[in-house]
């Protein structure tokens, strides 16, 4: 049953919402979970329905990971293997899309690797159109460049798109001082500072991701978003989560005011 979520209107206008490949399937396993994708849609939509513009950018892991299948082998070149982890994401993008579109949210896949006959090339003025028009754009295949993380991809496509906050979608309730699934004393963070993250190593996003975001004043909100509600709770300034960036975190309503 899904829990009960704010009734308060957004404190941001437009986010982007990155998901790593983890988030499609369940804990442990890999593939595509359909309930799992499922659940992503559900509040994705349920944001929507406020007026929020919405990008996705999504990862592939749960498919492949370029830079694991390269490792301690010369068989399967590094650029290579980027570039197939690169084509998972937009297996993962695929089953989003249609899972949205299933609920009645309006969708628009875009990739930085031409594949025309499933997905539209990204196009920065076209994917502000979309937005504009209250569509979802979902953003596969990264950067399209090898050695690049879909974290840092989001990083760049949040500037790109002008959004207001990049929420980062985990597992755990957001940023600890020691991973809270081995260390059960460990401190989740309120807020930090990216001066923080970058000295201190925290596991947020990769160095170059948190670079860029400092460098672009794009704040990064990481939140536990397999709790039902939670992205909606996020995107109405509902205190959750780990806050990354300048100044404190908007609260409900500040995308009106």
């Amino acid at each position: 049953m899904d829990s009960p979520v704010s009734t308060e209107k957004p404190a941001f206008r437009r986010i982007l919402l990155k998901l790593s490949g983890e988030s499609f399937c369940r804990p442990g396993e890999g593939g595509i979970s359909v309930e799992e994708v499922s659940r992503i849609a559900r509040q994705v939509t349920r944001v929507a329905s406020l007026g929020v513009e919405i990008a996705v950018v999504v990862g592939g892991g749960n498919i492949l990971r370029g830079a694991q299948l390269s490792r301690g082998s010369d068989v399967i070149k590094e650029a290579t293997a980027h570039y197939m982890g690169m084509t998972a994401t937009v297996i993962n993008g695929l089953a989003l899309q249609d899972a949205l579109e299933s609920m009645g949210c309006e969708t628009r896949l875009q990739t930085t690797i031409r594949m025309d006959e499933i997905a539209e090339p990204f196009i920065r003025r076209r994917a502000l159109s979309h937005l504009s028009k209250g569509r979802v754009i979902i953003l596969a295949t990264g950067t399209g460049s090898p050695f690049v993380t879909t974290d840092t991809a989001a990083a760049l496509r949040g500037k790109e798109l002008g959004v207001d906050v990049l929420l980062k979608a985990t597992r755990v309730d957001g940023v600890y001082s020691a991973d809270p699934e081995k260390n059960p004393h460990a401190l989740l963070y309120e807020s930090l500072s990216y001066d923080q993250v970058l000295r201190d190593e925290l596991k947020v996003m990769d160095m170059t991701a948190i670079g860029m975001c400092m460098e672009n004043r794009l704040p990064i909100l990481v939140f536990n978003f397999k709790k039902e509600g939670n992205i909606e709770r996020a995107v109405c300034g509902e205190p959750l989560g780990t806050w990354v960036g300048p100044g404190p975190r908007p609260r409900a309503g500040a995308a009106s005011a």
